[in-house]
């Protein structure tokens, strides 16, 4: 880590603690997540404090993934600290996706918004399980997508599209092949449009994103041929660009929730007194908090061994998923944990430890289940020793 990164995480710190923390009890929330007033109120004092989306340099340039992991962990160190700098998902995947794989014309006007703060986005890919659409399995994609003159007209219906109540950009992936052939595609959308109707913000265990996650039916969407992301029929190809990041940046952030909940954890149990002695001074308190000392530091390892395999240039896919796995199972015990060291109080709705463990729990779903990741590695395992045993008998 460079001087200047170091100083620069100190100031997204400093701006966290001071600044953001004091707006947790903030009443402009609901059970979808925070308003939009609120997002824009905290935006311009992170405007202010020459914080706002920390991960991308004045010139356009990204920061390389270990030097966004040190900043984004500090951001995470509140629920609300992405949401005030712009870090938050899917803003910060889809500003990646866009920097890399955008034309200049599409930069300007979706991307350049949403690295300045002005506008959230979405990122449309999920599909309703009910309805047998997309999921962890994206070859199951059911929205369609087809050419009609100089448009592209897309029907079909998604779920679990976080942020979208409230979003102005929308990244839409459907089917631009054939039922039988499938060829998925990306589309940039303005929002809101009367052709993407939410049906339903969903009620789900997590509650830090804005907007929500909603269940949208779209019908007839028209969008014209210059919106397209890429090329027709790359839409895998560019959603493995933003795969990776995508997956470590999560961790990022949730590792800075979970270093918050110890330290919380950590103040309870040094002060509260139960049986003659400091809580700490039993030992199924002490040797939590220690095993979760020994969690957060293999994260962290996890997450900066993940950062440097992508900035030699990899797509890093297993080890994105590798670290996905770890990082998201030892943040959920180390968030359990710091909720039992704090007992009653742990779990009072809307103590930060049990916020922290929501979103945590969440985690382990959102962006790939644990059980699809290592399915996925076991197909590599496999995958790998047959050919190493082909090259044996060669």
């Amino acid at each position: 880590m460079t001087e200047d990164i170091r100083e620069f995480a100190h100031k997204v710190e400093t701006f966290i603690r001071e600044v953001v923390i004091p707006y947790e009890k903030d009443p402009r929330r609901d059970s979808h997540g925070p308003s939009d007033e609120l997002v824009m109120e905290l935006r311009e004092k992170a405007r202010a404090a020459g914080v706002l989306t920390p991960h991308i340099r004045p010139d356009g340039t990204h920061l390389s993934q270990r030097d966004t992991a040190t900043v984004l962990r500090k951001t995470g160190l509140s629920l609300l600290g992405p949401v005030a700098c712009n870090t938050m998902a899917p803003d910060e995947g889809n500003m990646f996706l866009l920097g890399k794989t955008a034309s200049a014309a599409q930069k300007q006007r979706f991307l350049e918004p949403l690295v300045a703060g002005r506008a959230r986005s979405a990122f449309f890919m999920t599909e309703p399980a009910e309805e047998d659409g997309a999921g962890s399995d994206p070859s199951m994609l059911k929205t369609r997508a087809e050419l009609q003159g100089d448009h592209w007209v897309i029907n079909g219906r998604k779920a679990f599209i976080t942020g979208v109540k409230g979003a102005k950009i929308g990244i839409v992936m459907a089917n631009t092949g054939t039922p039988e052939k499938l060829a998925a595609t990306m589309f940039l959308v303005d929002l809101p449009n009367p052709a993407l109707k939410i049906d339903c913000v969903l009620d789900t265990i997590d509650n830090s994103m804005p907007g929500g996650h909603a269940v949208i039916t779209i019908e007839n969407l028209r969008i014209p041929h210059d919106q397209v992301l890429g090329s027709p029929g790359e839409g895998f190809k560019l959603a493995q660009v933003r795969l990776s990041p995508a997956r470590l940046s999560h961790c990022m952030r949730w590792l800075g929730a979970c270093i918050r909940a110890q330290e919380i954890a950590t103040a309870y149990a040094c002060r509260r007194r139960a049986f003659s002695q400091l809580l700490i001074d039993h030992e199924g308190v002490g040797f939590q908090l220690a095993d979760n000392l020994i969690d957060l530091q293999q994260a962290e390892l996890m997450i900066d061994w993940c950062a440097g395999v992508l900035d030699g240039g990899s797509l890093g896919t297993a080890e994105s998923s590798m670290t996905k796995v770890a990082v998201a199972d030892a943040l959920f015990r180390v968030a359990d944990r710091c909720v039992q060291v704090m007992g009653g109080t742990g779990v009072i709705r809307d103590a930060i430890v049990e916020q922290v463990f929501r979103e945590v729990r969440a985690f382990r779903i959102y962006d790939g289940p644990t059980e699809v990741h290592k399915w996925s590695l076991a197909k590599k395992i496999k995958r790998e020793h047959l050919k190493a045993v082909a090259r044996g008998s060669a």
